[in-house]
């Protein structure tokens, strides 16, 4: 094949086997193809390049990936229990990108794909209180946890987490902030048990200064029997669509319109982080679902209402849960002097039996600054997606800074800005009104006092 005949933009073409293939770009990451002069030849691989997103203030990132024998890594895990069965499964492939800024005000950005000395130390079965793990250390700077629950018919893949040492001078050269910090990604779907999960195109997981890309995926948790089982439960990516074309109609279809819900209560909730509570959040919360056209209302009841969190340096997290919410989670972050509302991701059971889950991380609201507090006491709707919105009332929160379990400051929203704008002009519009009346009465009552007496 020759330069001239290269496919145009949005494939790849690469050499698998002895031939060259085209692979029409994903929806999500632009595929550049590799030129067959600039890049040696792979015979069981295949040589991609990935436009990523543009990160604020590094411009445009190219990372070139080998997907195969050459330079990419599967990670195979098989965990057994104190009967030397398999009670755990995994293979799988990722690497890592993490951006940091460096005492000049730069920023640099370190890329993890040689995964070849992993070890996974402290990865379980689990047990009656706590739920399997795969734990995966990438020497001394990197690790990475997988966590999994349970319910009655399924299993999820539940919290990602990834932490990173900025402190290692070698990988970190000149980092203005020295520790470790860690990134949570909660995931939460659920797949059936006795189903082994499989995602061969690639995921993509970012959060803070983190991406995480992962592909070929192959894992069960809690096997049963200790044999892995050969039923799969595919990723929505590697689905084919079987549906369809949907009729086109000039009619717009009506949508079922739920019954009017009063105003929820407003509860009180809080994080401790072992040093005192680091999170106070008090809100009315009302949940609006809509499913097959078909709109739902939930107020949130405090009373039956568990929350629990964490909080670290850059992200804080408020988690509720009841007999029929799994988790609904609020999770802040900090932006430089700032704090703010990025994620929202819900899992919950509808009264038609139906599993409601939706997941959002580019979010923007109930935006003040770190050391005070956000307010809006009207309400508010968080959109997390078109079927998901969250209406708050007397809403107040702090998830940083919070002083001796109080909170400080608040910052009110827009919303209550007008309303307290109005307030004194209305008083002022009815002091000049009363003004101008009284001052035409007295001029009415001169003009009669005048009247009473002639002129000599």
């Amino acid at each position: 094949m020759t330069h001239a005949e290269a496919p145009n933009l949005g494939f790849c073409s690469a050499v698998v086997g002895v031939q060259w293939r085209s692979f029409p770009s994903s929806p999500e990451l632009f595929l550049w193809c590799c030129d067959s002069r600039r890049h040696r030849h792979l015979l069981f691989g295949i040589m991609v390049f990935f436009r990523l997103s543009p990160v604020p203030g590094s411009g445009l990132v190219l990372l070139c990936l080998v997907l195969g024998a050459v330079s990419s890594y599967s990670l195979e895990l098989n965990l057994t229990n104190s009967e030397k069965n398999i009670c755990l499964y995994a293979k799988w492939q990722m690497n890592f990108r993490i951006r940091y800024e460096t005492t000049s005000k730069n920023y640099k950005f370190v890329t993890i794909s040689d995964l070849a000395n992993a070890t996974y130390n402290g990865s379980i079965c689990g047990d009656d209180q706590n739920g399997p793990k795969i734990v995966v250390q990438f020497g001394s700077v990197f690790s990475w946890v997988v966590n999994f629950t349970k319910d009655v018919s399924t299993y999820s893949i539940d919290i990602i987490s990834f932490s990173y040492d900025t402190s290692d001078n070698t990988t970190f050269p000149d980092a203005k902030e020295k520790g470790i910090f860690t990134v949570y990604n909660p995931v939460a779907f659920g797949i059936p048990l006795n189903d082994i999960f499989r995602c061969s195109s690639m995921s993509t997981l970012e959060k803070n200064d983190v991406v995480q890309y992962y592909w070929d995926v192959h894992v069960q948790a809690f096997v049963q029997n200790g044999t892995v089982s050969t039923k799969e439960f595919l990723c929505d990516k590697d689905k084919t669509s079987t549906t369809a074309v949907p009729t086109v109609h000039t009619t717009v279809p009506s949508t079922t319109m739920p019954t009017p819900k009063e105003k929820p209560e407003v509860g009180s909730y809080s994080v401790n982080n072992g040093n005192g509570t680091c999170l106070l959040a008090t809100m009315g919360l009302q949940l609006n679902i809509t499913q097959e056209k078909v709109v739902s209302v939930i107020n949130i009841k405090p009373n039956t209402t568990d929350f629990t969190g964490s909080c670290h340096p850059q992200t804080a997290l408020l988690r509720l849960n009841s007999s029929n919410i799994k988790y609904l989670d609020f999770v802040f972050v900090k932006n430089e002097n700032r704090f703010y509302l990025k994620e929202v991701n819900v899992n919950m059971s509808l009264i038609n039996g139906s599993v409601f889950s939706i997941s959002n991380n580019n979010l923007s609201y109930w935006d003040a600054s770190l050391g005070s507090s956000y307010m809006c006491n009207k309400e508010q709707t968080v959109s997390v997606s078109g079927a998901f919105q969250i209406n708050t009332f007397d809403l107040r929160v702090q998830p940083f800074n919070v002083i001796e379990g109080k909170y400080s400051t608040a910052e009110e929203c827009s919303a209550d800005s007008d309303l307290n704008f109005l307030i004194p002009v209305a008083v002022g519009v009815a002091l000049g009104f009363l003004i101008i009346v009284v001052f035409i009465s007295y001029m009415i009552g001169r003009r009669k006092s005048r009247t009473g007496y002639q002129s000599v």
